[in-house]
């Protein structure tokens, strides 16, 4: 693979400022984009045909924005326009259906605000192709792409952090990772960065390869196949299929990692334009005495030297894994490699680990079947000697796999550590109910607030799990974002204060 690291001598390209800040030509962008150009602006200097940011809500438009009007399901970009414009917006990407539109008035506006706009014929595909256009004016850059159906942010995460020890790194923010986020994340890219890693999710059929074709990665990796999503593609293979689309921008230089042991490792390494790589504990040479702490985190020597880091449980020691082949892949130096894994923290919802009178494990950022069992067996596997309780919410976006995923999810929690389960939202009274029978069958109850607890309430289950809550308690939430889960942390942690000070 070339390097583009090494091009770093190279001409600034015309329409990206020398300065940190970011000046985007519109008259550079139009010509890249085959769109129509129409400006209201008094004087041809060129600076007032350039844009320092780019937004697609107009609640964020700051001055000298360009302002992008997606035509969504439920809200239409175009019907705020006028908005943007009078919090400073200096242009507007319209849809040509809309200009004429005499509801709209686009042109009126624009006028008034002395502004531009940039005609394209579908405001989404303008946005990915000028985030495409916008990357392409700097070639110095690595590009690095992470796509699966877990792992993504933390992997990128720990990438950055290994990476960023020895050069200035852009990477997305929280999971701007789709088919909007993904462009919005390229234009912080600056003059002064060297790597970019960036994450790629997916709502629908085709869009990775969409977000592929605007990063045009150096570097892509795929941290698992999985069941998220399983609802919109209707299978593990279609998944797979899906997220092989990351490669589908490669030219024969470029490099893929695959992680060993997944499944369809074959299927996902065949037919690529460029070099396979798999990953895995036994793939590096540099890696001995790999353990899973606990909550106390992971262990391992790189290059013979002992690194800690705080990160908890067997599906980040995937995620390490991950970033590892990606720091092998740039290269990174061991020292850097150490250094970044002991600085990681887990982020919000995802492992984090709440200590105190009673122990939070807040795992509420996503859900999914693969997801579920790795958090439950995790909190089986700690050497724990209070009560463990398990709150459970719906896993999302299953589809048709929803209600036999969750009766799978009750039987794995029926063979849990346990002593008391949550469940809350509709789609888990398959779980609730599978696990009552099993109860029953094995003879440990008759189900109940004695053992577990359904609800659709948030309120209801607050009110019960309150209850329940008593000094030296593990509590797991564990549930899709939607479920807002990490609403119980005060719960959990304030129904142990007004215990422990004597009230009711």
């Amino acid at each position: 693979m070339d390097n583009p690291q090494k091009e770093t001598g190279q001409k600034r390209k015309e329409g990206v400022s020398k300065d940190p800040g970011m000046v985007l030509s519109l008259a550079e962008l139009s010509t890249a984009l085959g769109a129509q150009l129409i400006s209201f602006q008094e004087t041809p200097d060129p600076i007032h045909g350039a844009c320092s940011s780019v937004c697609i809500d107009s609640r964020q438009v700051v001055p000298g924005a360009l302002f992008v009007a997606l035509a969504g399901t439920v809200q239409d970009g175009h019907r705020y326009v006028g908005a943007a414009f009078a919090a400073g917006a200096k242009a507007a990407m319209v849809a040509r259906s809309r200009l004429d539109d005499p509801a709209l008035d686009l042109t009126h506006q624009t006028r008034e605000a002395r502004g531009l706009l940039l005609v394209v014929e579908d405001t989404l595909g303008g946005l990915q192709q000028a985030a495409a256009w916008y990357l392409a004016q700097f070639p110095h850059v690595l590009r690095i792409g992470i796509t699966g159906s877990s792992g993504k942010t933390t992997t990128k995460e720990i990438a950055a952090a290994i990476i960023g020890r020895e050069q200035p790194v852009v990477m997305n923010q929280g999971n701007l990772n789709s088919e909007t986020g993904l462009p919005l994340s390229v234009f912080t890219v600056r003059p002064h960065h060297r790597v970019g890693i960036f994450e790629m999710g997916m709502n629908r059929t085709g869009e990775i390869g969409e977000l592929a074709r605007i990063l045009k990665p150096h570097i892509a990796l795929i941290t698992n196949i999985g069941s998220a999503h399983i609802g919109i593609l209707g299978s593990k293979q279609a998944i797979a299929q899906e997220k092989k689309g990351i490669f589908s921008a490669f030219s024969g230089n470029e490099r893929a990692l695959i992680p060993e042991d997944d499944p369809y490792r074959d299927f996902l390494a065949a037919g690529i334009k460029g070099k396979v790589c798999f990953y895995g504990p036994q793939l590096f040479r540099e890696l001995a005495d790999l353990q899973d702490r606990g909550l106390e985190g992971i262990d391992l020597r790189w290059e013979g030297m002992p690194v800690h880091c705080q990160l908890s449980g067997k599906h980040n020691i995937r995620n390490l894994l991950a970033a590892l082949a990606i720091a092998r892949e740039v290269p990174v130096q061991s020292k850097a490699i150490r250094g970044g894994l002991e600085s990681v923290q887990a982020l919000f919802g995802r492992s984090e680990i709440l200590r105190g009178p009673v122990t939070v494990i807040r795992d509420c950022y996503n859900a999914n079947p693969e997801s579920m069992q790795e958090a439950i067996g995790f909190c089986d596997s700690l050497d724990w000697q209070g009560r463990r309780i398990y709150v459970i919410g719906a896993m999302l976006e299953l589809g048709r796999a929803s209600l036999e995923a969750h009766v799978a999810l009750g039987r794995v929690l029926a063979d849990s550590k346990a002593d008391w389960i949550g469940f809350l939202g509709s789609e888990t009274r398959g779980a609730a109910a599978a696990l009552d029978q099993a109860l029953r069958r094995n003879g440990r109850g008759e189900g109940g607030k004695a053992g577990f607890y359904y609800t659709d309430s948030f309120s209801s289950l607050s009110q019960v799990l309150a209850d329940q809550i008593r000094p030296g308690d593990l509590v797991l939430l564990k549930g899709s974002r939607a479920c807002g889960l990490e609403r119980l942390t005060d719960v959990v942690t304030g129904a142990y204060a007004v215990k422990a000070a004597g009230g009711v």
